[in-house]
C-alpha cells in the first residue's frame, strides 16, 4: 500500500510538471502534446511490449493524461494476445452488453506504471522540452542572421563577451569586436547576428559581429530613411573595423544624391553611423559602372589624375596616376586606404606619382642592381615607383607604410639620395668645364 502511495505521489509530480513546464516554457501546444505522447508511448511499450492498442489524451493548458487501452472481445478459450485481446467473460463483467468482436475501451492508471518507468519518462520528458527549446532557439535567430539586436553585455571575458538577449546567451567572439570597444557589465550593446553554431549535442552557440560589413549595412538602413526605403542603394561595404571604411552608394533617383542623403545635413546622419562603430572614419563612395571612374572615386581623398585598365591580368590591374603631394593620401596610413579602394573596386591599384617632364626623375626598377626583388617590390606596392617618390619620405614612414625595416629604408634613401648627388656633382663639372 504505502509502495502504490509512492508510487501515485511520482505520477501526481509527472503531471504536475508537463503542466508547469508548458505554462513556464511558453511552448507550442502541439508540439508539447507530441513530446507527451511519445514519452508515455515509450512508458507503455517498455510494460506491455507494444502500443498499438493504446491512446494517449492529453491537455496542454490543465497537464492532465489519460491512457485509453482499447481491445477485442474475443470468446475466453480463443485468448491469444492479452494485450490485443480481452475475453468475453471479463468484457461482460465491464458491461454485460458487450459481445464478440466489439471494442472495449478502459483506462489505465498512470499508478499502474512502476516508480522506475515513471521517473525515466520524466528523464525523457525533460530532455525532449531541452532539444525543443535548442531547436527554437536556433530556428528563431537563424531567422535573424543579418539583422542587428539590442542585448545587454551579461559577463566579460578575456576572449569574448556574453550578452544576454530575450533570456537568450549570445556569443561576441574578441575577433568580432572593433578594436576599440569596451565593455562594462549591464550596458547596452548593439551587434548583427553573424551566424548560429550547433555543437555534437544540437547545443545552438549564436555569433554576434559589430566587423561584420552587413552590420554598418544595418546602420545606415536605421539612419537614412532613403536606404530603407531603398531609393539610395548601398553596392558595397568594405571595412577596416574602428579605423576606416569606405561604402559604394548609388541612387535609383536622379533627383537624390546619394553622398549627401547618406551624410545627411551637416553630417548628422553618418556621425550616428560613426559613434556607434567607435569613431571609425566613413568614405562615403559614389558607385557607377564606369570602372576608371569608380577607381579615381574610390581613392578619396586623393584626386587621381588618369586610370589606366589592365583586365587581362588575374586579378585585374589599374595604374593610377596622382600629384605628387597626393601620393600619401592616396595610398593611406599603413597602406590602408589603397587597400579598402582595391577590395572596393576588385582592381588591384597600383599608384604613381605624376613626374614632372622638367624634372629629372629614375625609375626606382633601374636600382635592381643593387637591391633585390622583394624591396622593389614593397617599394613599388606603396607608390614608391620613381627615386624621387622615394626620397620625399622619411626612414621611418618609408619602413611604416613599406613594412621594410628601418635599416633597410636607411639604405634604401642612402642608395637612392646619392644617385641624384652624382648626377649634380656631373653637371657642375660640366659647367665647370664649360665655363
Amino acid at each position: 500500500m504505502a509502495k502504490k502511495v509512492k508510487e501515485s505521489l511520482h505520477t501526481i509530480e509527472m503531471v504536475e510538471a508537463f503542466a508547469e513546464i508548458a505554462r513556464a516554457k511558453d511552448i507550442n501546444k502541439d508540439a508539447l502534446q507530441s513530446i507527451v505522447e511519445d514519452v508515455f508511448r515509450t512508458m507503455i511499450r517498455k510494460k506491455y511490449g507494444a502500443d498499438d492498442s493504446f491512446e494517449v489524451i492529453f491537455n496542454p493548458d490543465s497537464g492532465d493524461i489519460q491512457i485509453i487501452h482499447v481491445r477485442e472481445v474475443v470468446s475466453d478459450w480463443d485468448l491469444e494476445d492479452p494485450v490485443t485481446q480481452i475475453e468475453l467473460t471479463d468484457a461482460q463483467a465491464i458491461d454485460e452488453d458487450f459481445e464478440l468482436e466489439d471494442e472495449v475501451a478502459s483506462e489505465v492508471s498512470i499508478v499502474d506504471f512502476t516508480r522506475r518507468a515513471v521517473i525515466t519518462g520524466m528523464q525523457t520528458f525533460k530532455q525532449r522540452i531541452r532539444d525543443l527549446e535548442k531547436e527554437n532557439i536556433s530556428n528563431e535567430y537563424q531567422d535573424l542572421i543579418g539583422e542587428v539586436i539590442v542585448g545587454e553585455v551579461y559577463q566579460i571575458r578575456r576572449n569574448e563577451v556574453l550578452v544576454m538577449h530575450n533570456k537568450v546567451e549570445l556569443l561576441l567572439p574578441k575577433k568580432e569586436q572593433i578594436n576599440k570597444d569596451h565593455y562594462r557589465k549591464g550596458e547596452m550593446v548593439r551587434a548583427v547576428v553573424k551566424e548560429v553554431r550547433r555543437d555534437v549535442g544540437g547545443t545552438p552557440t549564436i555569433v554576434l559581429s559589430r566587423t561584420e560589413p552587413i552590420f554598418m549595412e544595418r546602420l545606415f538602413e536605421q539612419e537614412v530613411p532613403e536606404i530603407y526605403d531603398g531609393i539610395v542603394e548601398i553596392k558595397k561595404i568594405v571595412r577596416q573595423p574602428g579605423d576606416r571604411a569606405k561604402v559604394a552608394v548609388y541612387s535609383n533617383d536622379d533627383r537624390v544624391d546619394p553622398v549627401g542623403a547618406c551624410v545627411g545635413m551637416k553630417g548628422v546622419r553618418i556621425h550616428a553611423v560613426v559613434r556607434e562603430l567607435s569613431n571609425e572614419n566613413i568614405d562615403v563612395v559614389p558607385w557607377t559602372d564606369d570602372e576608371e571612374e569608380y577607381i579615381k572615386r574610390s581613392l578619396a581623398p586623393a584626386k587621381p589624375i588618369a586610370v589606366q585598365i589592365n583586365d587581362d591580368l588575374n586579378p585585374p590591374r589599374a595604374k593610377v596616376i596622382v600629384r605628387a603631394e597626393e601620393v600619401s593620401q592616396a595610398i593611406g596610413f599603413r597602406g590602408m586606404n589603397i587597400k579598402l579602394a582595391t577590395e572596393l573596386t576588385g582592381y588591384e591599384i597600383d599608384v604613381y606619382r605624376n613626374i614632372d617632364t622638367e624634372e629629372e626623375d629614375v625609375d626606382i626598377a633601374e636600382f635592381s642592381d643593387v637591391f633585390e626583388e622583394e624591396i622593389i617590390a614593397a617599394l613599388q606596392n606603396v607608390g614608391c615607383d620613381t627615386a624621387r617618390a622615394v626620397l620625399e619620405l622619411s626612414p621611418e614612414e618609408l619602413s611604416r607604410r613599406s613594412g621594410l625595416a628601418i635599416e633597410i629604408t636607411r639604405h634604401v634613401l642612402e642608395v637612392v639620395g646619392s644617385e641624384f648627388e652624382e648626377d649634380e656633382e656631373e653637371e657642375q663639372e660640366s659647367t665647370n668645364e664649360d665655363e
